[in-house]
């Protein structure tokens, strides 16, 4: 007899892409309209509200690519062992440090740029 695999793919539904994707796109979007809003320079004040949502929009996306840039930089350059003489509050830093450090500044760095390519 043969047993049908379609049962067993079914029952273990893959997502398609990987949760920390979808938080970092979240965090881009929320990021980038945030930049976009609360931001009084002069280029964000002169524009109008459709070049401000594409900015927002290019924002996010160049958010999202720097915060997976800086999750694959965190994987190659995070060290194994971390050794220091600053005590526990240095150590809890430095482990907060490698688990969000390089994606947060890679997805500040993002949406900074995409919303000033587009206002500029």
């Amino acid at each position: 007899m043969e047993e049908n695999n379609d049962t067993v793919n079914a029952t273990s539904p893959v997502p398609p892409f990987a949760p920390a994707v979808v938080g970092w796109g979240i965090a881009a979007i929320v990021m980038s309209i945030l930049m976009v809003t609360f931001n009084h320079s002069a280029m964000v004040l002169g524009a109008g509200i459709f070049l401000k949502v594409i900015a927002a929009v290019a924002g996010a996306v160049l958010g999202l690519v720097g915060a997976l840039i800086g999750d694959a930089i965190r994987r190659f350059a995070q060290p194994d062992a971390v050794y220091t003489t600053g005590g526990a509050l240095h150590l809890i830093w430095l482990k907060l440090f490698w688990l969000l450090g390089p994606q947060v500044i890679g997805l500040i760095i993002g949406v900074a740029l995409g919303c000033s390519l587009v206002l500029r």
